[in-house]
């Protein structure tokens, strides 16, 4: 529409035009905006904070094996008053523990190389030049403990420098930190390509994929979940290559992921993740003008519902329960509407119709929702807000490597730090 069309219209007209083209506004619960992006009401007539009335109080439990031990005894009888004596017997009527941290300093150990004098010949012969001074001088352990906390708590240069120095009085540049991570590369890439074979694998995998910076340029953090492995990929695009790229040809029998086109067509079957479309008809729900977003919404509780419990139930009864979903879902799509935001929403739907309950098929295997892999790159998603991304791509495909390795670690339950430990030890 022009401008003379515009000058044409009535004042009513104009009024029903904006308001056609207006949108309420999206939340973190109707969208897939984070929470931070939420108003936050006023504190009056909210609900108060802390335990409910008759809430029950959890203390924390005695340590198994304390290290030392302290005891109190009374100083006088609070009867007669008498002093007792410094070996009096006593019985134990309460035990308390008291937790603290020892001071943390490195250990510099010195290697002296020595020259010594040979009493047949008089000859001088020199000690091999010992490891320690063929490369950097912190050891296997202050490395870790720097990827450590760089990965998994996400500290930027600056902030890991400052707790080196302000925790362990520790002197360490940034450099020297940037450098670590570059002599970790090859250990990690290797610990990525058995993964990879894992990945490759599977009969089931979740793939989703976020924003990130790299070299001042737009990328992306993918991310490829299975039962035995867990797979980061930094790269600039976005599309379907990507995963072609990655499977190596595999094809899983099921894929989960969101409904982007380039998360299409690299499974047998494809799950669609249900929460996505749910927040979607929580928006409608609020926001239109029918029951369509009502109704959508029951239908969506009670697939979550059959999806929880379905590893318990017997197979007729999924097989029931799931037919009675298709008849109610068949019964929603075929319903008339005149509210423009239930309209895109059905078409949203009829064009996922495949994809809804494909869980359904495999009980206990495949998750309705791709929940697992928005967990994966929710550290990936934290780190860009406090780093701002990569000045360069080794980082980003080094700092992929070692989420790779931690993340498929992590599936058997190993400690991520001594995870990194390991590695760098072996």
């Amino acid at each position: 529409m022009n401008r003379e069309e515009l000058e044409r219209l009535t004042k009513p007209e104009l009024i029903d035009l904006l308001l056609g083209l207006q949108r309420p506004d999206k939340t973190s619960r109707t969208s897939s905006k984070p929470p931070s992006t939420d108003w936050k009401g006023k504190r009056e007539g909210s609900r108060p904070g802390g335990a409910r009335p008759g809430h029950k109080g959890h203390a924390r439990a005695l340590a198994e094996t304390p290290d030392t031990h302290e005891d109190h005894r009374p100083a006088h009888c609070q009867h007669c008053g008498l002093a007792f004596g410094e070996y009096a017997t006593g019985e134990i009527v309460g035990e308390y523990d008291e937790i603290d941290l020892p001071e943390v300093k490195p250990i510099i150990r010195r290697h002296r190389r020595l020259s010594c004098r040979c009493e047949t010949c008089g000859r001088a012969t020199s000690a091999p030049v010992p490891e320690a001074a063929q490369g950097t001088p912190f050891g296997r352990r202050i490395h870790a403990l720097a990827l450590y906390l760089k990965s998994t708590q996400l500290f930027s240069y600056q902030r890991l420098q400052g707790i080196f120095g302000d925790l362990f009085g520790l002197d360490i540049s940034q450099g020297a930190l940037m450098n670590m991570f570059k002599r970790s590369v090859p250990v990690f890439a290797a610990k990525r390509d058995d993964a990879l074979v894992a990945l490759r694998r599977a009969q089931v995998v979740a793939c989703d994929e976020t924003g990130m910076r790299i070299e001042g340029c737009n990328g992306y953090q993918w991310v490829f979940c299975a039962p035995g492995a867990v797979v980061h990929t930094a790269v600039f695009s976005r599309a379907a290559q990507v995963v072609r790229d990655t499977m190596a040809g595999h094809q899983p029998d099921v894929w989960i992921s969101d409904r982007y086109t380039g998360q299409q067509g690299h499974g047998r079957h494809h799950q669609t993740c249900l929460a996505h479309l749910d927040r979607k008809v929580r928006f409608v729900e609020q926001h239109g003008t029918d029951l369509i977003g009502m109704r959508l919404k029951l239908w969506f509780d009670r697939a979550f519902g059959l999806a929880r419990d379905i590893a318990s139930l017997a197979a007729a009864t999924v097989k029931n329960r799931r037919r009675a979903l298709v008849r109610y879902l068949n019964a929603i799509l075929g319903t008339a509407t005149d509210c423009e935001l239930a309209h895109e929403l059905l078409g949203q739907i009829r064009r996922a119709r495949d994809q809804l309950l494909t869980f359904c098929d495999f009980p206990g295997k495949v998750d309705a929702t791709n929940n697992v892999s928005e967990r994966a790159l929710r550290p990936s998603v934290i780190q860009r807000k406090v780093t701002n991304g990569y000045r360069a791509k080794w980082a980003a495909d080094a700092e992929a490597d070692l989420r790779t390795t931690v993340d498929t670690a992590r599936l058997t339950g190993a400690n991520p730090f001594r995870t990194i430990l390991g590695v760098l030890s072996a």
